[in-house]
């Protein structure tokens, strides 16, 4: 298999989609935005739908954003402690909310996830805050199909605008992405301050992450 072909890559790209961008919303570092950045690239060669691309992503994104979100709303995330990847996992969205910011409104769950660690953080914080199920999914859902368009968008384009293999226009458009990103989380962090976040909280304001 020649992995620099975009041929050789073909209908593989699909069954990568899931599993990578359900589990960023658990673990942020896998990288799920690169996967369907390539689904955008790969597009623009010819080799795949992109429209597909968006809609296995949107769905993979808003499955995710919904497992998360019922995790700690029913208050269930003290279950993981009893692993070590459940104990990291619970390090890893006080990381998130301490970056991003511990908002649940419903404009920041659609618009958050473009920052990195953004996605993590307004779950958690909705399902801790008690956020409306069907609200948070309606929300869920437009944000991942926002995110899911946008990153097939960046692929295709890079890749028809420079006509480079693949792989290339890939990587570009994660770096665009990834400064476009770094961008709009200076500003938001900018417009919080050091202040706590302007969206709601839980019920409880002295509740934490460890249930």
């Amino acid at each position: 298999m020649d992995l620099g072909n975009a041929d050789s890559w073909g209908a593989a790209i699909y069954f990568w989609i899931f599993p990578f961008v359900i589990g960023d919303a658990l673990f942020p570092p896998l990288p799920s935005e690169m996967i369907v950045i390539t689904g955008g690239a790969l597009s623009a060669a010819g080799s795949i739908n992109g429209f597909l691309v968006v809609l296995l992503a949107a769905l993979s994104s808003w499955i995710g954003d919904v497992l998360v979100f019922q995790l700690f709303k029913r208050r269930l995330s003290h279950v993981l402690d009893r692993w070590r990847w459940g104990r990291h996992f619970h390090a890893t969205v006080h990381a998130a909310i301490a970056k991003a910011g511990r908002s649940s409104t419903y404009g920041a769950i659609i618009g958050v996830r473009f920052i990195p660690g953004g996605r993590l953080a307004t779950t958690a914080a909705a399902g801790i805050a008690n956020v409306s199920t069907r609200g948070f999914s309606l929300c869920a859902a437009l944000g991942g199909l926002l995110w899911a368009s946008w990153s097939v968008a960046l692929g295709y384009f890079t890749g028809s605008a420079t006509g480079l293999p693949f792989w290339a226009s890939s990587l570009i458009g994660v770096g665009v992405g990834m400064v476009i990103g770094a961008v709009v989380g200076v500003v938001v962090t900018r417009r919080r301050g050091n202040n706590s976040p302007v969206a709601a909280v839980a019920s409880d304001p002295d509740e934490e992450l460890d249930f």
